[in-house]
């Protein structure tokens, strides 16, 4: 399937100007859309969700270089760590509460990542000043050097964007972000007094006749671009049929904001609880509804491959730290 949650970068163009001219930042693109259910298993390619969820992104990326042998062999340390009573079985539950941790470590470290960055006076916060000359700034001062139409539209469209972004995270109101404020800003969908900017910003990402809501072809244009002019491919014409039947709640014809939080947002979809489950029900061989450790080693291109990330690192980490 298409990319429909991809995340939407500045041209590259733009970028290796930003980067030439020693800008630091860029502005912060559409968050992936959460989508519940195998369709998000089909929009990457082979277990790559699966490594994603189970490993963290960055971890998934780094497997790329273990041969089969290294793979098997940092799983087998990883379902040790795993199985939290040690009685020689991973649940469901000890599989959720893995992949919860996961997530939450990549995403403080993407935060510590690039915390250094925008803290330019070294005070340990980051205001919205320091953010948008890290970000901006060169733009700012530049102009003219951005004569392309879709570059000035990027920057325009996106400072006010950040600028709102930063505001709603900013729960103080001072205009300096803490770790967790900044978290917030980078992370919005991991914050509940966030979730009315990710809506927007999906709304405002998709809705492309600027009407207040999202229609079929929008919806289906997000995730898919018919240049060749064919026949739409099966898997367009089922996302049309979702749309009808499960995104379009009052049958209007079109998806309002909180349709679109329900969408992407989910109240009743725990992704971690998802993912575990589907990760026992396909390596559970006798069928009791947990994993002992030659089950999951049996099926490991499913949690890790040979394409999955360099545990080396983490594995050196104390358990309380994931």
């Amino acid at each position: 399937m298409a990319g429909g949650g991809a995340l939407r970068a500045l041209p590259a163009l733009l970028l290796l100007l930003l980067v030439a001219a020693g800008a630091l930042g860029k502005p912060t693109a559409r968050q992936e859309r959460a989508r519940a259910g195998a369709a998000q298993h089909e929009d990457l390619p082979g277990f790559q969700y699966d490594h994603e969820a189970f490993l963290g992104k960055e971890e998934a990326r780094s497997f790329d270089q273990l041969s089969p042998e290294e793979s098997r062999e940092r799983l087998g340390k990883i379902v040790d760590r795993i199985d939290d009573d040690k009685d020689g079985y991973i649940t469901t539950e000890e599989l959720k509460t893995w992949i919860k941790r996961v997530q939450k470590r990549y995403i403080y470290e993407n935060v510590a990542k690039v915390w250094k960055d925008y803290d330019l006076n070294k005070d340990d916060k980051i205001a919205w000043e320091e953010y948008k000359q890290a970000t901006y700034g060169y733009y700012l001062e530049n102009p003219e050097e951005f004569q392309d139409a879709t570059d000035q539209h990027s920057f325009k469209k996106m400072l006010p964007r950040d600028e709102r972004r930063f505001k709603a995270a900013d729960l103080d109101g001072d205009l300096a972000a803490t770790r967790e404020e900044f978290t917030a800003f980078l992370h919005p969908e991991e914050f509940e007094h966030m979730k009315n900017i990710v809506v927007l910003e999906t709304l405002e990402d998709i809705d492309k006749n600027e009407d207040g809501f999202v229609d079929q072809d929008e919806y289906i244009a997000d995730m898919f671009a018919n240049e060749e002019g064919g026949p739409e491919p099966d898997w367009v014409i089922t996302e049309r049929e979702q749309f009808s039947d499960f995104r379009d709640l009052n049958k209007d014809g079109k998806m309002d904001k909180d349709e679109i939080q329900h969408w992407i947002l989910p109240q009743d979809y725990d992704h971690a609880l998802a993912e575990a489950r589907h990760l026992v029900y396909e390596s559970d061989v006798d069928k009791d509804q947990k994993l002992t450790k030659e089950e999951v080693l049996d099926n490991w291109n499913m949690f890790v491959g040979s394409q999955a990330t360099n545990y080396g690192e983490d594995l050196t980490r104390n358990h309380d730290e994931l």
